[in-house]
């Protein structure tokens, strides 16, 4: 019951009208933030974090925790429409996000996004509210053995995603930890694989500059190919009743996945230094997974766009948990919102839920009413963003490649990045055509680099030896389950060829 006395003042305290006016503005913010390529949540966080300084601090983190909610529900609108994921944590979004809206069916895939996020924010600030000072205990537990662990098991649930031909999916998640190993090695400090001594690779090759060259140029290029230069157009219709309809079938037909990503998103999110990125992809491979019908994701069901929208925003909120108890970011964007805590004077650990209770339990009210105002807002701009797709291909297709040129630009200022966004384009307009999967080159580089450094980490703790994947209580269990995983497919193909052969 005292829990619910101090969420109650929360509340009351992040309805107050400066809070209110910071939440609606941050949410809807935070939403055009997320829908621009190359931008994302940490961009906007870091840019408007100076605006904080004319508000107490309170009011303060309450609006760049806005920010953060609106993106999470903004990044579902560029991988709808554009096919384009303005950052990492809706890269799951656009496998069944865009196909439905090529299909004639955006306003279901944006409605099903929207239910989605809030259903996982939902899930997210119970399980935040009544189990804090529990799961920062079990989070202390996971080292780097644990970390490891579990971006095998992300890798094991999207070796499926390329289809049957498990050869060309395991290129493209090999050619995919190349590209994520370029620029300096994150032990010894040495630069790798920096060709031809460009300095521009000694940066790395980043998840915008990829993404944006996959999903933007690429499937711009293969669009126009498969038309012809005709003159095409999607015919999405939007109306209120069409909207009540929608909401219907999203419900229907996104609870399975909308589950899964609330649970499992918000338990990745609470792990330090994981984040709403591996949760999401996490989510949507785990749901393919256990779907009946496994090969209709990736044509466009709403159970696809469900599980990551479901799962980026329980674990954005899961992320704000080891960051408030001890001290410890759960994601790049909430590593920033520690920062201005601290430049707030605030101590953010064990001891702020007792010294700074007011602003810990005003943070949390507001998380319950920015979920329910992203909701609002998000279902409000549905109709702009589907009018959008009304557009010719012809008039939209140089849409896409100037916002694509813009957005890899926006991120790093480099020329550098332009040219390699134009060459992934053009790479991966190529590998479609040979029918190489896309989705599995995308997410290893995603996920690479955590796994790296996790492996890298934990043999240095065990002075080489690999049994400390195995012998570990949390590592052990979860590292069998990841390896079962990855054999599965190989034991399915082998079964078949046999059946074949004995046919």
């Amino acid at each position: 019951m005292e829990v619910l006395s101090f969420l109650a003042d929360g509340l009351l305290l992040s309805l107050q009208p400066l809070n209110l006016m910071l939440i609606l503005a941050g949410v809807t913010v935070g939403l055009f933030i997320g829908a621009m390529p190359g931008l994302g949540s940490v961009n906007g966080v870091a840019i408007l974090l100076p605006i904080t300084f004319l508000v107490p601090p309170g009011s303060a983190i309450i609006f760049l925790a806005a920010i953060y909610y609106g993106a999470m529900y903004g990044g579902a609108i560029s991988s709808v429409t554009l096919g384009i994921p303005g950052a990492s944590t809706a890269v799951a979004t656009t496998f069944d996000g865009r196909p439905m809206a090529l299909n004639g069916k955006a306003s279901l895939a944006l409605v099903t996004a929207a239910l989605a996020s809030f259903v996982g924010g939902t899930v997210a600030n119970v399980l935040f509210t009544l189990f804090a000072p529990l799961l920062a205990s079990v989070a202390l537990s996971f080292g780097p053995p644990e970390i490891f662990a579990l971006m095998l098991l992300a890798f094991a649930t999207f070796v499926g995603l390329g289809g049957d031909d498990i050869p060309k999916t395991i290129f493209s998640i090999c050619f995919g930890l190349v590209l994520a190993a370029v620029g300096f090695d994150t032990i010894s400090g040495e630069p790798r694989l920096v060709l031809f001594e460009i300095s521009g690779f000694l940066r790395g090759i980043g998840f915008i500059v990829l993404a944006i060259g996959v999903y933007g140029i690429g499937e711009m290029l293969w669009t126009l190919e498969q038309t012809r230069g005709e003159v095409t157009t999607t015919n999405p219709k939007m109306t209120i009743k069409g909207l009540v309809s929608d909401t219907k079938e999203a419900a229907r037909k996104g609870w399975r996945g909308t589950m899964i990503g609330s649970f499992l998103g918000f338990f990745v999110g609470v792990l330090p230094a994981a984040g709403a990125t591996p949760g999401s992809l996490m989510s949507y491979g785990v749901a393919k997974m256990l779907s009946k019908n496994p090969k209709a994701y990736g044509t466009g069901i709403p159970d696809g766009v469900a599980a990551p929208e479901a799962a980026n925003n329980s674990a954005s909120t899961g992320a704000m948990l080891p960051m408030l108890t001890l001290g410890i970011p759960g994601s790049p964007t909430t590593a920033i919102l520690l920062g201005g805590m601290v430049i707030w004077g605030l101590t953010p650990g064990p001891r702020l839920f007792a010294n700074e209770s007011e602003f810990v339990w005003g943070l949390i009210g507001s998380f319950y009413v920015s979920n329910v105002a992203a909701l609002f807002i998000n279902l409000a701009f549905i109709p702009l963003f589907v009018w959008m797709l009304r557009m010719p291909f012809t008039i939209l297709a140089p849409l896409i490649f100037v916002l694509s040129i813009i957005g890899g630009f926006a991120a790093a200022r480099s020329m550098h990045d332009l040219w390699m966004i134009v060459i992934f384009g053009i790479g991966a307009f190529f590998l479609r055509k040979f029918d190489y999967p896309l989705a599995p080159a995308v997410l290893a580089i995603v996920l690479g680099p955590i796994a790296e450094s996790t492996m890298r980490q934990s043999l240095l703790l065990s002075s080489g030896d690999p049994m400390i994947f195995l012998n570990r209580p949390i590592a052990g269990p979860i590292t069998v389950i990841a390896i079962i995983l990855i054999l599965l497919p190989a034991l399915k193909l082998l079964r078949r060829k046999k059946a074949v052969a004995t046919a």
